[in-house]
């Protein structure tokens, strides 16, 4: 295997006979690549399922498909759950190589905030390297024009027709795929390194970080959600003090200050606007609003008194326009 894994989509470029010569080890280099090549995710007869996207991981030095995932569609969650996948199942590659989608690269030149696919490849100490042309990621782009016709081909004849059942069948379809095309690498070294840390530090490598502070009240907002801190005993040392709000690829939330979990409850935010009414609520919030209604002021008010040498205007009969 690869020290490189090859990572982008498939923008259908002619890449054939170009791109940088082949890494020497396998592990070293991941090709990671999404394109259409799954296209819909079926066909069976003349049905079809919704289009889909195929994400690709390939290894640069031998050619093997070493992860596949069909997703709705191309998004950083995607790539941090095949990546996942790849780590579990071959361990950590040294380098992935994508192409510049502002999923792996800032798209800012004067604010070049790593993405957080990018941060997730830093916590694991793999290099990302993006291409600079479509025609440098020749060898998935390649594979990518392999799959979209051997890889619908094969799912029509397996009766697969929908995403679900395609990504249970994707891995025996790369096994197929890799006796018939992969190859064997320059070097017998493999690059790769087994991950050998526990799950739950896997889970938090590739989860989504935010930087938040904590409130004297010990709470801090994530997206229109109140993060309340159940710590007590530990208001005063807490109290404006930065914690990491984790989202991990399952959905749950994590707090972190100084690497250690922080128990918390999620409250709604109080919305300071005021309630919608419906049919049935309208006329009662009319006749609060009547009952509240100021009383007319009586005559002898100071307003009412007018001195000066003209008439008070507001004793004045209107003149109709």
């Amino acid at each position: 295997m690869n020290h490189i894994i090859e990572a982008g989509r498939d923008d259908h470029d002619d890449a054939e006979g170009s791109g940088s010569a082949a890494s020497a080890r396998a592990g070293a280099l991941r090709c990671a690549h999404a394109g259409s090549s799954g296209g819909r995710a079926a066909g069976v007869g003349r049905e079809r399922a919704p289009r889909c996207t195929l994400l690709v991981f390939i290894d640069d030095a031998t050619s093997e498909l070493m992860a596949l995932r069909f997703v709705r569609a191309e998004t950083t969650t995607g790539y941090l759950l095949t990546l996942r996948e790849h780590i579990l199942e071959h361990g950590l590659p040294m380098c992935l190589y994508s192409d510049r989608h502002t999923i792996f690269r800032s798209p800012s030149a004067e604010n070049p905030k790593p993405t957080f696919f990018a941060q997730a490849l830093e916590r694991l100490g793999i290099e990302g390297i993006q291409a600079s042309s479509p025609q440098a990621k020749g060898r998935v782009e390649r594979a990518n024009q392999t799959l979209q016709d051997r890889l619908i081909k094969a799912m029509r004849l397996a009766g697969i027709n929908d995403m679900e059942a395609a990504n249970a069948w994707l891995p025996t379809y790369r096994e197929a795929h890799n006796r018939r095309f992969a190859i064997a690498p320059a070097e017998p070294e493999d690059a790769h390194v087994i991950y050998q840390d526990r799950l739950p530090s896997l889970e938090r490598a590739l989860a989504y970080h935010h930087t938040r502070r904590l409130s004297q009240t010990l709470s801090c907002q994530f997206r229109q959600q109140l993060l309340q801190v159940l710590a007590p005993d530990q208001q005063r040392r807490l109290a404006g003090q930065p914690v990491s709000s984790l989202k991990h690829l399952d959905g749950q939330l994590q707090l972190l200050h100084a690497n250690a979990t922080l128990a918390f409850e999620l409250r709604q935010k109080k919305d300071g606007r005021k309630p919608t009414e419906d049919a049935k609520s309208l006329n009662a919030r009319v006749q609060a609003r009547l009952s509240k209604r100021s009383v007319p002021s009586p005559a002898n008010h100071p307003w009412r008194r007018w001195e000066g040498p003209r008439p008070n205007p507001r004793e004045q009969p209107q003149t109709p326009a």
